[in-house]
């Protein structure tokens, strides 16, 4: 699966855009803030349904215009298929596939797939669990349709509880048998998510450590643990016995959406222990094994977007990804970087396909 072609009319900085890839590399070039991370941005519109930096979607829109528009050709399994994000300001999103109507993100979700690494992603060793929980629920949700509608549907309940705890709070009165119904939901789903996470990081963790090896020569040992509540035995009674504390911070404090996954090396964590070189590894290993397992569970290698990559790795982990890209274990690759001198030397020594697009304030100019 590629991208053949995109289209853009109003998003961000874009007033109108079309650009044709390679099949393999396509390296965005061009000063800093001129729309190369935007242009990965729209084809993570078209994969995810959604801005990876932008959680607003009307903020997409370019200043003083009335929508956005983003339109790709995808070529899968010798078939072209059109993608259409659009959205009219105060208006719901409309995404289409061959012009017909998509109802709900789920339909779309992994239909084509992408990996994404990002200056960012640094967040998912410094930030909190909430942020490695929309990592992970973003694979899965790829991979598995049945786990996104539990998602979907879990995170409905929870919204819905939590708004029944701040009423009851605020008015000093319980109907339990307003909260029962979505008690009984929360606690099926949350097994059923919790199930699914598990067996992911069972097979995940090979990966990564597979991965890790290979780009620290095998210095250091790491682990990825998933670690939860509902695993716990008592999960049902600890649940319903968080009531008083849930009624006190007027939220759910027991459940799935508590979930975690711990980054150690050598047995300590990652996140104070490891040096900026071992804690770089990690996240290139970390969305490595994510392509494996796209590529695995799809049949296909998804899109890789690599933004200011250059700048993120050391030359030792760029030659590494670099032996990669070569022996053709990615497909189609979009890479940025604010130096076209160091792109160019760096693109000359593969023998594979490629192509150099300069950016420039909303503006593409094909070079190779």
């Amino acid at each position: 699966m590629y991208l053949e072609n995109l289209y853009l009319a109003n998003f961000k900085n874009y007033s109108e855009a079309k650009i044709v890839f390679s099949k393999y590399i396509n390296a965005l070039v061009g000063d800093n803030g001129s729309g190369k991370t935007n242009l990965l941005d729209a084809i993570h519109f078209l994969s995810m349904t959604k801005s990876a930096f932008i959680p607003i979607d009307n903020l997409c829109i370019s200043h003083d215009q009335p929508f956005y528009s983003i339109i790709g050709r995808f070529l899968q399994k010798e078939k072209t298929i059109e993608v259409n994000n659009s959205l009219l300001r105060g208006k719901r999103k409309k995404i289409q596939i061959d012009k017909n109507p998509i109802d709900k993100a789920a339909d779309i979700i992994g239909e084509f797939p992408i990996v994404l690494i990002a200056p960012n992603d640094h967040d998912l060793i410094s930030e909190g669990g909430e942020t490695r929980r929309k990592f992970f629920d973003s694979i899965i949700s790829q991979l598995n349709r049945s786990y996104l509608i539990n998602l979907i549907d879990y995170n409905h309940a929870l919204k819905q509880r939590n708004r029944l705890l701040k009423q009851f709070s605020e008015s000093g009165k319980i109907d339990h048998d307003l909260l029962e119904p979505y008690d009984r939901i929360l606690l099926n789903l949350a097994k059923e998510i919790s199930k699914v996470r598990a067996s992911f990081c069972d097979i995940y963790v090979k990966k990564i450590m597979t991965h890790y090896a290979y780009l620290s020569d095998g210095k250091e040992l790491i682990s990825l643990t998933y670690d939860s509540q509902v695993q716990h035995k008592n999960f049902a009674s600890n649940f319903h016995g968080s009531l008083q504390k849930d009624l006190i911070l007027q939220r759910t404090n027991v459940g799935v959406h508590k979930d975690d996954y711990l980054f150690e090396m050598d047995g300590y964590q990652l996140k104070k222990f490891g040096s900026q070189g071992q804690q770089k590894s990690f996240l290139i290993a970390l969305k490595l094994a994510q392509f494996d397992i796209i590529r695995e569970e799809k049949g296909f290698k998804p899109i890789l977007l690599m933004d200011d990559i250059f700048d993120k790795l050391d030359d030792h982990r760029i030659q590494k990804l670099t032996e990669m890209i070569e022996h053709h274990e990615f497909g189609q690759v979009f890479m940025t970087d604010a130096r076209p001198e160091r792109t160019r030397h760096f693109l000359e020594k593969l023998n594979i396909e490629w192509r150099i697009i300069s950016v420039d304030n909303g503006t593409l100019v094909t070079e190779k």
